[in-house]
């Protein structure tokens, strides 16, 4: 049988902690949170490796993103106890699930009726009444429970709409993978009074969040 628990501390000590991630909150919640039933089951004994996992397949294809990105990202974020946050592109809720013990209220966006129906049953499995799936266009964000302290966006975009950052708190921030390969930035983007800042934390590639794709430029 194998034990999902010594995998999960494995990947936490391996991946996380060894990647600078000090903020207590997000190991404490990533060695609680039970990645394997957020994955296939065909891929169960895989769900703690340091790689972006396939949750569904097609046009376009949904992944979780690798644990150290996710984490690294949530850190980056600063997400305080009281904050409300929207996790673009949850998938199956992984994410949510952590960000769930980090926050004080989580709304998952999910285009995917399937992947939105799963994740919910899962949020409710594991009693995390602070999260709740939504449907909807990702790119359009869900403005019916904004402005939010932390947007995550969960894959790598060419950059964030301005519907999403429009959807921010003063001083909240958006998380996001930024380029593609190995062009892709951690980028924090802040609401302030001047406008939207931004800055770079880390490198990262993760896989491409469809719908976010820069529009082409006029050709001379």
């Amino acid at each position: 049988m194998i034990d999902f628990a010594e995998m999960r501390r494995a990947m936490v000590d391996a991946q996380v902690r060894a990647n600078d991630v000090t903020d207590l909150r997000i190991v404490a919640s990533m060695l609680e949170t039970p990645r394997e039933r957020f994955v296939p089951a065909s891929l169960s004994s895989f769900a703690y490796i340091d790689d972006d996992l396939l949750v569904k397949e097609g046009a376009p294809a949904r992944y979780l993103m690798e644990p150290m990105v996710l984490a690294k990202l949530l850190q980056a974020a600063e997400i305080g106890p009281d904050a409300l946050v929207l996790d673009v592109g949850a998938a199956t809720g992984y994410s949510t699930a952590v960000l769930a013990r980090l926050a004080g209220q989580v709304v998952a966006l999910e285009e995917d009726a399937e992947l939105a129906a799963q994740g919910s049953n899962l949020l409710v499995e594991l009693g995390l009444l602070n999260a709740a799936f939504v449907q909807g266009p990702l790119t359009a964000g869900w403005p019916g429970e904004s402005p939010y302290d932390v947007i995550l966006l969960n894959g790598a975009v060419d950059s964030p709409p301005e519907v999403l950052l429009s959807q921010l708190k003063p001083g909240g921030r958006l998380v996001a993978v930024v380029g593609r390969g190995r062009a892709g930035r951690a980028t924090v983007f802040t609401n302030t009074s001047g406008g939207v800042g931004s800055r770079v934390v880390f490198d990262a590639a993760v896989p491409v969040l469809l719908g976010f794709e820069a529009r082409p430029g006029f050709v001379f």
